[in-house]
């Protein structure tokens, strides 16, 4: 059996090829663990921010120079460092936020996942003024699970989180001991941001929207994990929890383990499942987030792989027709080695039998029933791209691109509403702030197994519906209302939004 060292792997070239130009490309085909694994450094996880003493969370959103995978400096942004942010931990009750803004952009500190009241939501009526100060003082009061947070300026969204505004979250209740899971931060709980991204000839970070890109999402040819390229994590000999993130702005992934074993999913975007559940594929759009259990008990080694998804893989829009017409081969790529260090503690031995109660029935009456269109126009895009403005036929939502002055919807505090989402192009994450829902259904089929529990953010597949039931328990008005839209984030950006108030 072969381990690594734990201070630091060698580094080499294994399965993510350098190209001819310079820059990072992934890699395909069939790889090894070990050989992916030979010569890269170790996965470094985010800093820990623990608010769980002090009640008090303070962060800058500042630019920085970092270095991808030892290309020339990258102009980035990130909390409190260069590139991406540190992962909060926080607990239920008060939480008293500090976040300045250093950069001379206006930006926005979106809580995704946080169950908040508008007025501390972070969507796009709540921008930060460069130099500027945002102090809500929060209540914390959900599951434990891992949120995310990022900027949320409207049509700024995609370029300011791909060059680093967001991180991670979890919400702890204090209880993982009791239930069996692994908690040991970056030992046998491991939070990896996984995100895609394009390098010039330099090996520094790019990001140019062409019309294509705007048309179907914004996607890379480098796999960063941790903003770090190449890295490999280690892990005891154990049952080793993975929280993943979707941090990307628009890729697709599904994963699933190069040597066949089950991934045990326990818990979705709003928490635990009431049992782990073993999946041979996890499905992540943007937004998502998904808590995986992992056996390393033989001592063996694993790839965390992806397939590329054909709407919105490298091959972009040629992908998608190729699909199409049947002759799309499906690829996957290399995502993330772990080796097992026998020199780390195993304290996890078995996987835990019981995670959460059942979760509630929510299929009694609903308030309203509504249906949603996610609206892509090819001309009135291109028209827009060309200087035309209007986005008539272009990005909407039910038809209407987003306005910043116009109330979408309306509904009341304490109600659960049926919501209907449809896509006739492409497949599209679906994100709503400040609520949580249920699927009740996939185009008329029970929902995969990953769309089971309590979400906020699901893929709606190209040509389907997704029915919704969702629960609104916090309270957000016109000033603050909350979104839904589509997490592909140049979409998001281009218009499909829409906004609401809870009262």
């Amino acid at each position: 059996m072969k381990t690594i060292n734990r201070r630091r792997l060698l580094a080499g070239a294994g399965g993510l090829a350098v190209v001819a130009a310079g820059g990072f490309a992934f890699s395909r085909g069939r790889i090894s663990t070990e050989a992916l694994a030979e010569g890269r450094e170790r996965l470094a996880m985010p800093p820990l921010l623990d608010t769980t003493g002090t009640g008090r969370l303070d962060l800058t959103a500042m630019a920085g120079e970092t270095s991808f995978g030892g290309g020339a400096p990258s102009y980035t942004f990130g909390y409190n460092q260069a590139y991406l942010g540190p992962t909060i931990r926080m607990r239920n009750g008060p939480l008293a936020a500090r976040v300045q803004n250093a950069l001379d952009y206006p930006v926005t500190v979106h809580w995704h996942g946080l169950i908040v009241p508008g007025e501390h939501d972070g969507g796009p009526h709540s921008p930060i003024r460069p130099g500027g100060l945002w102090s809500p003082d929060m209540e914390i009061g959900q599951q434990a699970g891992t949120p995310f947070y990022h900027t949320h300026v409207h049509g700024q969204t995609a370029a300011q989180v791909y060059r680093g505004l967001a991180g991670v979250i979890h919400v702890d209740d204090g209880r993982d001991d009791d239930r069996g899971l692994p908690s040991a931060y970056g030992v046998d709980d491991l939070t990896l941001v996984l995100q895609d991204r394009r390098f010039d000839e330099r090996g520094r970070m790019i990001y140019g929207a062409s019309m294509m890109d705007v048309m179907h999402g914004f996607t890379g040819d480098t796999m960063l994990v941790n903003g770090q390229v190449y890295g490999v994590a280690s892990v005891p000999r154990s049952i080793v929890r993975l929280r993943l993130v979707n941090g990307s702005n628009a890729r697709i992934y599904t994963l699933f383990a190069n040597d066949g074993r089950p991934l045990h999913l326990a818990a979705t975007d709003g928490g635990y499942l009431s049992e782990p559940l073993a999946l041979d594929t996890l499905r992540l759009g943007p937004g998502e987030r998904a808590e995986l259990l992992v056996d390393f008990t033989s001592g063996k080694p694993m790839t965390l792989m992806s397939q590329e998804d054909p709407n919105q893989g490298p091959g972009g829009m040629m992908g998608q027709i190729g699909d199409m017409i049947g002759s799309l081969v499906s690829r996957s790529f290399p995502v993330l080695p772990l080796m097992v260090d026998e020199t780390m503690p195993a304290r996890i031995t078995a996987l835990p039998q019981h995670l959460a109660d059942p979760l509630p029935d929510l299929s009694g009456p609903v308030a309203r029933t509504r249906r949603f269109s996610l609206d892509m126009g090819m001309g009135g895009m291109m028209g827009r791209m060309m200087g035309g403005g209007g986005m008539m036929g272009g990005m909407a939502i039910n038809g209407r691109s987003f306005a910043m002055n116009r109330i979408d919807l309306e509904v009341k505090r304490g109600t659960v509403e049926r919501w209907r989402v449809s896509s006739s192009m492409l497949s599209h994450p679906f994100h709503v702030h400040g609520a949580s829902y249920r699927v009740v259904s996939e185009n008329g089929a029970a929902p995969r197994p990953e769309s089971r529990g309590w979400k906020d953010t699901v893929v709606v597949p190209m040509g389907g519906e997704t029915e919704l039931l969702v629960r609104f328990t916090q309270p957000a008005g016109a000033d603050a209302p909350y979104m839904f839209h589509c997490h592909i984030l140049e979409h998001e950006d281009a218009g499909m939004m829409g906004q609401f108030t809870v009262a």
